[in-house]
């Protein structure tokens, strides 16, 4: 039994670092703008198809991707610019909605196109798997927690030592303040917006690797993106990490030990849970949600 417990908590990890991308990529438009984009899960699902229609017209896999994410980041820019910025000043409920309409239209285009076809986007590396004791590793696994091990780092890096670093802390603090100081609050939104679009297309890839490929992806993972960071706390680039984590292995153990129903409902427990006993996650501080 503990062979499997071991490899249940492997396999929960190895999701729960999808789901970690997911709430990163959300995290960076939150941390920017105080908005949290519930368009976001088909923003990952545009951007899995973006690198798969470039992969079938012949590019290399490298090259679909860059291409890919440059697509995704002018396209979240776009829409945060023509879309979000009229209303950003309204009511909050207005946000919401348009960034829900965002995410419907997406999918209505993906869906016009595949329909309820499921593709696959094949990996660029072999698939392989390893031995270490009683527990099984692949590929996948180490492609996966590499990237997302990586990018924290960077983001940390972006975060806590660069001038952007600086300037994304004084808009998440106070845009008014960071204006009066002479910093373009609007173009910094449509930028920092782009770029948790382009995150979450390097996710919606590395989902699309192991998932099967189709317009609703979107919809769970936006659930499990929006978990983990509610889990992990609103504007902590590590809380979100470990939020995923802790939700990918809680995942496995509950529909293994209990039921497969637990798979489902992990993450709707877990937000309700949070949002009740602890508002500001395990890492975050308290701060005013626009959603």
């Amino acid at each position: 039994m503990l062979a499997v417990f071991l490899q249940l908590v492997v396999s929960g990890v190895a999701t729960g670092m999808l789901y970690a991308l997911v709430a990163l990529s959300m995290t960076v438009g939150y941390r920017a703008t105080t908005v949290v984009n519930f368009g976001h899960g088909d923003m990952v699902m545009a951007g899995a198809y973006a690198v798969f229609v470039f992969v079938g017209s012949g590019l290399p896999f490298a090259p679909a991707l860059l291409l890919g994410l440059v697509v995704l980041f002018l396209f979240g820019l776009g829409t945060q610019r023509v879309l979000m910025r009229p209303i950003i000043a309204g009511p909050h409920l207005s946000l919401a909605m348009m960034a829900l309409a965002i995410g419907y239209a997406v999918r209505g285009g993906a869906r016009l196109e595949w329909g309820s076809e499921v593709t696959t986007l094949q990996r660029p590396y072999a698939q392989d798997a390893w031995m270490v004791g009683p527990v099984v590793f692949t590929t996948d696994d180490l492609v996966i927690a590499t990237f997302v091990i990586l990018l924290l780092l960077v983001l940390f890096l972006v975060f806590n030592v660069t001038p952007v670093g600086r300037l994304i802390r004084a808009v998440f603090q106070s845009q008014r303040g960071a204006a009066l100081v002479g910093i373009d609050v609007h173009a910094f939104h449509g930028v920092m917006w782009g770029a948790g679009a382009a995150l979450g297309a390097a996710g919606g890839v590395l989902l699309a690797l192991i998932v099967p490929l189709s317009p609703d992806m979107g919809v769970w993972t936006l659930l499990r993106g929006f978990a983990a960071m509610t889990l992990g706390g609103f504007g902590s680039l590590h809380g979100a990490v470990i939020g995923g984590l802790i939700l990918g292995v809680m995942e496995k153990l509950l529909g293994f030990y209990l039921s497969t129903v637990f798979i489902d409902i992990t993450a709707y427990l877990i937000t309700i849970l949070v949002l009740l006993i602890r508002p500001s996650g395990l890492f975050g501080r308290q701060a005013a949600v626009r959603v």
